[in-house]
């Protein structure tokens, strides 16, 4: 029989002395922390709370920033010959061409006139998941916002989850919609095709006698027949009863 394992107990204990290397290593680490707080922090305190708000808060600018700077890309494409464009992406602004497509087509998609009212709630999202959500419908898009659901998602759920997350599951969704769609079509193309069937079989054929007009006789004249043989069976046996009564009383049968 194995031995069972005892419990590892992680906490520190105040009365035994730390080793000085684990001690350096501390100090290191807590000097380290002071100084990105000093760097960073504005002069407050670490709260994780707070923070991971600011951090909310800043992606939403970063978004809405990069909204923004799509517009200007756009105002640039319109007016500058093709290659004088590009040029002005990769030289004097530092972007591929293909990040600036990216931005040009966010900024048509989440600033047009169904959506731009929704734009900053959508914003929150961060640059990235916009850029993964840009193909969805406009539409889905603003009931989203309005607290309904894009793909089955809230929009909690898609604050929540990873870029890769939320890549993943609109793909899934996508692919669930198109086989809906195949299956509703093949059943729509085979009732048509029925149909046109029993078109032309119609035009062709005198139409065939209700068929429940045919059960309900067929129904009628079985319980004629259960009738008669019922009547006929009473009839005989009363008949019956009777030539016996006549007999046994010297009675002439009628």
């Amino acid at each position: 029989m194995g031995r069972t394992k005892s419990p590892i107990n992680t906490e520190l204990n105040a009365e035994v002395p730390l080793s000085d290397d684990l001690n350096v290593s501390l100090n290191a680490m807590t000097q380290h922390r002071m100084e990105i707080m000093q760097q960073f922090g504005d002069g407050q305190p670490y709260e994780r709370d707070r923070i991971v708000h600011e951090a909310r808060f800043y992606m939403a600018q970063s978004a809405e920033a990069m909204l923004e700077a799509g517009k200007r890309l756009i105002i640039l494409k319109e007016n500058e010959p093709h290659g004088d464009f590009v040029g002005i992406v990769e030289e004097q602004l530092g972007l591929h061409v293909r990040a600036a497509q990216r931005m040009m087509k966010a900024s048509l998609k989440y600033l047009s006139p169904k959506l731009e009212p929704k734009a900053t709630t959508l914003s929150l999202l961060g640059k990235a998941k916009l850029f993964e959500l840009v193909a969805e419908d406009d539409d889905d898009l603003a009931e989203l916002a309005d607290g309904g659901t894009v793909a089955g998602l809230t929009l909690d759920d898609v604050d929540r989850m990873s870029v890769r997350e939320l890549r993943q599951a609109l793909r899934e969704a996508r692919e669930t919609n198109a086989a809906q769609q195949r299956v509703l079509a093949d059943k729509n193309e085979k009732i048509d095709s029925l149909s046109t069937r029993l078109e032309k079989k119609s035009r062709i054929q005198p139409p065939e006698p209700d068929e429940e007009v045919k059960k309900l006789r067929a129904e009628v004249t079985a319980l004629a027949v259960e009738a008669e043989s019922a009547i006929a069976v009473r009839l005989s046996s009363a008949f019956e009863t009777l030539c016996a009564y006549c007999a046994e009383n010297m009675i002439d049968t009628p």
